[in-house]
């Protein structure tokens, strides 16, 4: 299964992205085992954690069946780093035409960071997967709804930044395909079983079976 494939197989089953900012190597494979266990595929390692392509190599290769990348992705370079280390996912906080067509050359799913029609439109022109709404607390349901009138209907819009399990409806009512969950998920200091606790909680809230 291509990367594309295992991303859109992934938003039709559990459409959330764990951000593993701050994960240590050897923290890597017992969160992952966590998240896996609750049935999450789509793992990212923001680069701005420590010795990131480690954990991302570590990952790719445990947990195939999930598509595992990098965050925080910001130069063509580093792309490549990424690519070379395993990771088929390259997310950023921001729109760069050329990390997005490089991610595209090789074969990756890529997620920049948007927040207008101008920059959605572009990042699409240039190949991305999807569009990650960042950071979302500048963004209400409101204006994901205005932009996802304006989007194509195939478009893939997942907010990320300050999304917890309270708002989330409010989201998905606005035309949300998925969301990226950092620090109420994971941060630094969390066992194992901890994110697996968090994990099963938006899971369930997504899945419209938990009262928030």
């Amino acid at each position: 299964m291509s990367p594309i494939e295992q991303l859109h197989t992934a938003m039709a089953s559990c459409p959330l992205v764990a951000i593993l900012r701050g994960l240590r190597p050897d923290e890597a494979l017992p969160v992952g085992q966590a998240l896996v266990d609750q049935c999450w595929s789509l793992i990212e390692v923001p680069l701005n954690s420590p010795d990131p392509l480690a954990s991302i190599a570590a990952l790719a290769k445990a947990f195939p069946q999930a598509l595992v990348g990098a965050g925080t992705v910001l130069t063509v370079q580093q792309v490549r780093e990424v690519h070379a280390a395993g990771g088929r996912m390259v997310v950023s906080p921001n729109f760069n035409a050329e990390v997005v067509r490089e991610s595209v050359k090789l074969g990756m799913a890529s997620l920049p960071g948007v927040m207008t029609a101008s920059e959605a439109f572009g990042a699409l022109e240039a190949g991305a997967s999807g569009l990650k709404i960042f950071p979302a607390e500048m963004a209400s349901p409101a204006v994901v709804k205005a932009l996802r009138a304006v989007l194509p209907p195939e478009a893939l819009v997942l907010p990320v930044g300050g999304i917890s399990t309270a708002n989330m409806a409010a989201y998905t009512a606005a035309g949300a395909n998925g969301f990226g969950i950092g620090s109420a998920l994971f941060k630094p200091g969390m066992t194992a079983a901890q994110v697996g606790e968090a994990a099963a909680a938006f899971r369930s809230a997504h899945a419209g079976t938990m009262r928030v």
